[in-house]
């Protein structure tokens, strides 16, 4: 009796999942094209892997060139974007959600009088800021991502992360998804996201 390629691959790796090595239950692995099918990518095990639904999701049907560069940029171990990181910390919990509405604030910092002794301060106040030129990129690679776009806010922060050509930091992030909601771009409900673009 042949067995399917997702068993397969999950015997292969012991039951972990290729990139981050977490435990992996059947119900959250999935298959994982190395060279997406949409590039050409064969359905053979040395181009497959199991891995976690949320990375098969960030990583999509970008290149091999891309989805390494995803990894390298984790600087150190690979995180699953369901797994607990410095974004996902600072993000409510799903009972938090219930009790109350996800807010991302975009009121500007006050801005200090520039003194040598302030000058640092400011910069660093400032730095949260986003140009238009970088949110026109942002939204178009979100969108370039097609059915792979994250479902979940944490997911779509991490995914914000990993983009290799344009360096965000965690309040940039925030405010371009601020931004985004508000041009009816992305639809924040909980921790759920969907999309207009």
């Amino acid at each position: 009796m042949a067995t399917k390629p997702l068993d397969r691959l999950m015997f292969a790796q012991g039951g972990l999942c290729y990139f981050c090595s977490a435990r992996l239950s059947k119900a959250d692995a999935s298959v994982e094209h190395l060279v997406p099918t949409a590039r050409a990518g064969s359905n053979s095990d040395d181009n497959c892997v199991a891995c976690c639904k949320a990375i098969n999701s960030l990583l999509g049907s970008m290149s091999l060139k891309e989805k390494i560069k995803v990894v390298l940029n984790q600087k150190g171990t690979f995180v699953c974007p369901n797994r607990q990181d410095p974004i996902a910390q600072s993000l409510p919990t799903a009972s938090q959600v219930k009790a109350q509405p996800v807010v991302i604030s975009m009121t500007p910092p006050p801005v200090a009088k520039k003194t040598s002794a302030t000058a640092p301060v400011v910069k660093k106040a400032i730095s949260h800021q986003v140009s238009e030129e970088t949110a026109t990129a942002v939204l178009k690679t979100i969108k370039n991502l097609g059915p792979a776009r994250p479902r979940r806010i944490k997911t779509l922060m991490s995914t914000m992360k990993s983009f290799h050509k344009i360096k965000l930091s965690d309040k940039q992030i925030a405010t371009l998804i601020e931004q985004f909601r508000k041009a009816g771009k992305v639809i924040v409900n909980g921790v759920q996201v969907s999309y207009k673009l």
